[in-house]
């Protein structure tokens, strides 16, 4: 019985064996490197949503509150328009200090709109540092003065908007009762 010896060199079983595990690591690699950077991507869009998230809530929320009334005020001479409107304001919880002088404060009624009125504040309850920032603690009074056309009689509803550089408008809306007098009480 003769048996015929194979030859290793012209045997291409075992090679076509290791071509298909070479060609499977290569495809597992570079599955992994694609997930990872998938998953990378993902964890970036991720932390991007949050920061957006995050920037809308604090810009959606207002950052400022009214506190007490808001009061009109005529001139000394007994006028029956009210001409300047004071109000006090405080922050709401948990937001950071706004900058007052870099505040805006806008009218509007039935026949007018401006966009930038004059006004002024002054710091009530400020703790240590009486500066134009207003603080956890502090209120500031404000006091707009009313443009001349834009003087308030009987009856006249109005919008103020106290808009600060950062976070929400806080809109005071209020009509005027039927009699004036010098200090007059105006409720929404």
């Amino acid at each position: 019985m003769i048996t015929k010896r194979r030859s290793i060199r012209k045997d291409k079983k075992g090679f076509t064996g290791l071509e298909a595990a070479i060609v499977l690591t290569a495809f597992i690699v570079v599955a992994a490197v694609f997930s990872y950077m998938v998953l990378g991507a993902g964890f970036f869009s991720t932390e991007k949503t949050k920061a957006v998230v995050h920037t809308g809530v604090e810009s959606a929320t207002s950052s400022a509150e009214l506190v007490g009334d808001v009061i009109g005020l005529t001139d000394d001479t007994g006028g029956y328009t009210i001409k300047k409107i004071n109000f006090t304001i405080q922050l709401t919880a948990g937001q950071n200090p706004l900058d007052l002088n870099k505040s805006i404060i806008s009218f509007t009624n039935k026949t007018i709109h401006n966009d930038s009125l004059a006004w002024t504040y002054t710091n009530l309850e400020c703790v240590g540092d009486c500066d134009n920032m207003l603080e956890a603690t502090e209120k500031a009074e404000i006091q707009v003065t009313l443009p001349s056309t834009a003087y308030l009689g009987t009856y006249n509803e109005f919008t103020l908007e106290f808009k600060p550089e950062a976070g929400g408008v806080l809109a005071i809306k209020r009509t005027t009762p039927g009699a004036i007098n010098n200090v007059t009480r105006l409720y929404g």
